[in-house]
């Protein structure tokens, strides 16, 4: 991950509330699940490490990370924020981009013939006035 994908997460997090709090029991399998199934819907996930949790927040970020793939985005604190790409929102992106590809292109033939009617009926129009309203 570059640098500037890093500050980029950065910037984006900062308006995230903390989904996840790491607790007196610290990093367990339970807590791996709950992280690797939030990452899997967000991609982009904050979480507080309480007082009472036994690990520092940097210790429990690395084994986040390792356990769920994710990267670290930043550790300011007793925050944490992680970072994986998910696969089920790329596929519902790709979903969304083609869906909205269609209809623009429907959008658009609609219009272009409803501008060819346009057309045949203005060439259909006889034309008034002619000599009788020129003199006027």
């Amino acid at each position: 991950m570059t640098g500037k994908q890093r500050s980029l997460f950065r910037a984006e997090a900062n308006a995230l509330q903390a989904i996840l709090q790491i607790g007196k029991g610290g990093v367990e399998e339970n807590l791996v699940k709950q992280v690797d199934d939030a990452l899997e819907a967000r991609e982009l996930i904050k979480i507080k490490a309480l007082e009472t949790c036994p690990d520092d927040a940097k210790t429990a970020a690395e084994t986040l990370a390792a356990k769920t793939g994710a990267d670290i985005i930043q550790v300011v604190g007793r925050t944490i924020v992680l970072w994986r790409k998910s696969e089920k929102l790329a596929r519902e992106k790709e979903a969304r981009e083609v869906r909205e590809a269609r209809e623009v292109k429907a959008s658009r033939e609609a219009a272009e013939k409803q501008g060819r009617n346009a057309a045949k009926k203005d060439a259909r129009k006889p034309r008034r006035g002619g000599k009788r309203n020129a003199a006027k």
